[in-house]
């Protein structure tokens, strides 16, 4: 039997998670990270009370539940803080790359900075085999290589190998994941079955820090903070600048722009805008007008109609490739441009500078720069082959 540390949230996923490796076994140390939230930012909860807002992840509720769970399957429980690691990796990035022009998923450098690296980097100074998440994904050895692959969970709702696609083979021979194989209705059902109060726990789909769900909001919020620094910088308070280019960056209004380049009117600053959004422009036309490009390079906002929002081509960066092999030859695959988007033939040319370029089978919608496209292939399509992030 192994050692395994579990990446315990208080949900009902990484609960059953825990659970399933404890029967089977195994010794079950249970680590829940206490990740960075907003100072003083007041939300109302569903209660209609209002409180100071919690990252999502390991609110004061949620880190009750995980350590009644662990007492319940008499386990180890430790709460690790990371909240700094996170605010560098996760936040200040998110925040970085709205600003320039993206629209970035945190859950991705999360899984890559924050779970596979930080967290899994403890797992292995306590001598633990594995680290296992409640994510439903599969992991296995390939029948040919022998190198380790991610591939899609059985239940197509809840596969979370999108997120996952950043996980290298060292990180991937001491990945477990004990929900590959179930449904999420099944997992319900076996927390009920094991008496766990979290059976029925409602899960967000909310970005973990943002309160409220509001990404606008908290930009605002996150521009004054960095204006503040800057004020403070310049009084000879000791404050650091953004990484690699001593400067701090704010949203910034600039002119919003038809295809053809005239003027229609003036944004607030990029961070507030996305591929594909329609309402809050502020702007008015005889035809429905749509977000088509944030030009950060002259902090423009391109607008157009809904039929300029399909693309055929693109071009990925940054990329992945989970077998540590990069291909020099065109190869074909599924491609999903985002999170729940339906997978798309496609053929990948590999460019210089980790690059590809994807040609689409039938143009998509709204293909959004700092989102991920993640490639699919093997022998049933499942398996994760490696991904990046849209660059244009």
């Amino acid at each position: 039997m192994a050692r395994i540390v579990v990446a315990m949230s208080g949900g009902v996923d990484s609960s059953v998670a825990a659970a399933l490796l404890k029967e089977q076994g195994h010794e079950v140390i249970g680590i829940m990270l206490r990740l960075w939230s907003e100072p003083g930012v007041i939300e109302a909860e569903d209660d209609g009370i209002e409180r100071v807002a919690q990252n999502k992840c390991c609110s004061i509720e949620s880190v009750d539940d995980a350590r009644r769970v662990a007492r319940m399957l008499d386990i180890p429980f430790y709460l690790v803080n990371v909240e700094e690691e996170f605010k560098e990796k996760i936040v200040d990035s998110f925040y970085d790359d709205y600003v320039e022009g993206r629209t970035p998923n945190p859950c991705l450098n999360c899984n890559r900075h924050i779970r596979f690296t930080v967290l899994l980097n403890r797992a292995l100074a306590l001598n633990a085999d594995y680290l296992a998440t409640g994510h439903y994904v599969r992991v296995d050895d390939h029948p040919v290589t022998g190198k380790r692959r991610l591939r899609r969970a059985v239940d197509p709702d809840k596969d979370q190998s999108y997120v996952l696609h950043v996980l290298n083979q060292h990180q991937l021979s001491h990945a477990c994941f004990p929900l590959g194989g179930y449904t999420k209705s099944e997992v319900r059902a076996m927390a009920a079955e094991r008496g766990m109060m979290v059976a029925t726990k409602a899960e967000s789909q909310e970005i973990c820090f943002v309160a409220q769900n509001d990404y606008r909001g908290f930009i605002d919020r996150y521009a004054t903070a960095r204006q503040e620094q800057k004020e403070a910088v310049g009084v000879g308070v000791a404050v650091a600048p953004k990484p690699n280019t001593g400067l701090i960056s704010i949203p910034k209004p600039g002119p919003i722009l038809d295809q053809q380049g005239n003027t229609l009117g003036r944004h607030r600053g990029l961070a507030y805008y996305t591929i594909g959004q329609r309402k809050g422009l502020g702007i008015t036309s005889r035809d429905p007008l749509h977000v088509l490009k944030l030009d950060a390079a002259n902090n423009a906002l391109v607008v157009g109609p809904a039929r300029a929002l399909e693309k055929s081509e693109f071009v990925v960066g940054k990329m992945h490739y989970l077998n540590g092999e990069t291909p020099t030859e065109p190869f074909e695959a599924l491609v999903r441009v985002r999170y729940k988007a339906p997978e798309q033939p496609a053929l990948v040319t590999p460019l210089e500078g980790d690059r590809v370029r994807v040609t689409l089978l039938q143009p998509q919608r709204a293909i959004t720069p700092g989102q991920a496209a993640v490639f699919y292939g093997g022998e049933d399509g499942a398996e994760v082959l490696c991904g990046g992030i849209i660059a244009e």
